[in-house]
Formats: C-alpha cells, structure tokens, sequence
C-alpha cells in the first residue's frame, strides 16, 4: 500500500558507472504497489465531502507526497421526473517510494505520479414520504495514472528488471464500475432548512490498458453520513435572506481503501453563509461559502469551501 512519507531528494551517484548487472526492486511488490495505487484513485472517483481535498505533507520534509482535489456535485431533475444524476472530475499527484537494488548496491527511486479521474452516476428517486427518499444509483469511472520517472537517466549502466520498467514513463488507464445505494432526508421549514444523507459505495476498481508490465485490481467500499442546516441570519441579501450554514460529514473507509492512506476514516465539521440570488435571472441561485475542519486518525486540517447549487 501507499506510505505517507514523501521520497527523500534524489540520491546523487558517487560511485563509478558498474558493468550491467540487473536493477530490481526490495522489500516490495510492484502489484501491490499498484493496487494501492488504484486504491488512491478510489477516493477521487467516489462523491465523498472528507476526501475531495487532501494534502498529506512528509514530516521531515515538509514537501508534499500527496496531492488529491475533487470537484462534483449531485442533482435530481424534478419531482415529477426523479432521475438523479451525480459526476465528478478529480485530480491526483504523489510520490510512493520504491528502494531497488543489484544485490550489493541499494538505491531510493523517486517516483512522481499524476492521475486524472472522471466519475459519473445514473439513479432513481423513490419516495417513502415527504421529507425521505431511497435512491439506488449506477456508477462508472475511468482514470489514468502516469510517472514521469526516467530511470534511463538514473540508472544509465544498469540492466532494468521489468518492475522497475514500469515506472520509467509508465502508463496505466482504470476503469471502475459499481453503485451506491442513499437514503436522503429532506425538511425544509419557513425558518430553518435540513438536509442528511446515508450512503454506501462500492466500486470495482481494475487496470484496462497502458504498460504491460504489471496489472491491478481492487474494490473500494465506503460508507458516509452527511449533513447540513441553514437558517437566516436577520439579514437581507440580494433580495432574500442571507443563511449561516453548519455542516458535519463523516466517512468510514472500507475493503482495500481501508488504510490505504494510513488512516480508516475520516470526518469534517464546517461553518459558513448562504448567499440566495434567486431573485435575480441568473443560472446559479445559491452560493455557499464555508471554512472546513478536517480531522481522523492521525491527519487534520482546514479548508475554504465554494459550492454552488443551481
């Protein structure tokens, strides 16, 4: 699985050029390796409010080793035609660590990936009464994950094992099919409006194309609790009373995302404003601004938070 500390600055080579001899990776399984990969990309490809921004940074260093941000959303049509739809886009950079060696000579790899995700989902509104709805949903994914290691700079006179051939310039698309099932409660009131939902995700998460060197699979399982109140402040805005907002998510990471980034579960509380323009002929009729407390074990933080609804 993926570690949390970020790859040290790249070892300089002090030694003179040695005759071929084959480079392999220690201690680690380039497939494991890979489905901890993919296991990353499982975050970015499931609506989830605790993980659509994460920066972890390495303690000695302070330089960043993961990079994830998401953007998406969630809507049903109408009352009268209750087809949801929900899609994402995330973007993803970070630096696993790999130790290789010709069985006297051992040597860090520092390995760069980029990943690009795009998740979309089709599902059905079923009424059980006023203010609750049960909502089954489909979901596909597609993703691409690239290295910008060149290890034919690093390792000139060296022979390299397959493994390692991989992370020169490696390549890989994924694709992931799965579904969601979301129990959503809905009361909206003259003086106060609240929203809570309950979802489970599972996602089959598989390697489809790119370098022949290694293979990967895995299936992401999470579980959240989302929830938000709005009230009016007293105050008038744009025609129509401006809210303060509370929000609290919680997310339980299951099956091979579980760890994958040193932690099992994650939870944010936040606070902010509403803004209504809907007065006004505009496409966007609520803009919310709000700061964000992440915490879960062993990792926290704060966030500015722009959401939009329409």
């Amino acid at each position: 699985m993926l570690r949390k500390t970020c790859c040290a600055a790249l070892l300089a080579f002090v030694s003179s050029p040695l005759t071929a001899a084959q480079l392999k990776l220690t201690d680690t399984n380039v497939e494991e390796k890979i489905n901890g990969i993919l296991s990353l990309m499982a975050y970015s490809m499931t609506l989830d409010l605790a993980s659509s921004a994460l920066q972890i940074n390495d303690n000695d260093t302070g330089d960043p080793s993961l990079t994830m941000t998401q953007l998406g959303g969630g809507a049903t049509m109408s009352v009268d035609i209750p087809l949801y739809l929900e899609g994402s886009i995330a973007y993803s950079r970070y630096d696993p660590k790999f130790v290789a060696s010709d069985g006297v000579q051992t040597r860090t790899i520092p390995v760069k990936w980029t990943s690009l995700t795009a998740a979309g989902g089709i599902g059905w509104d079923f009424a059980l009464n006023d203010e609750w709805v049960l909502r089954p949903i489909g979901n596909v994914a597609l993703g691409y994950i690239s290295s910008d290691l060149n290890s034919a700079r690093l390792y000139l006179s060296y022979e390299l094992d397959r493994d390692i051939e991989f992370l020169d310039d490696g390549h890989m698309s994924a694709l992931g099919l799965g579904g969601a099932m979301m129990l959503d409660w809905e009361r909206v009131r003259e003086d106060y409006e609240a929203d809570m939902e309950l979802r489970y995700s599972y996602l089959d998460l598989q390697n489809i194309g790119g370098s022949d060197a290694i293979s990967g699979n895995v299936t992401a399982q999470t579980a959240n609790l989302w929830t938000r109140y709005r009230a009016p402040t007293g105050w008038t805005v744009m025609r129509n009373p401006l809210r303060y907002v509370l929000e609290y998510s919680h997310s339980e990471y299951l099956g091979e995302q579980r760890g994958a980034l040193g932690f099992d579960r994650l939870s944010t509380v936040g606070a902010g404003i509403e803004f209504d323009s809907s007065a006004y002929p505009v496409f966007i009729t609520r803009t919310r601004v709000l700061i964000r407390q992440m915490f879960g074990d062993g990792v926290s933080g704060t966030a500015l938070s722009l959401a939009v609804s329409f």
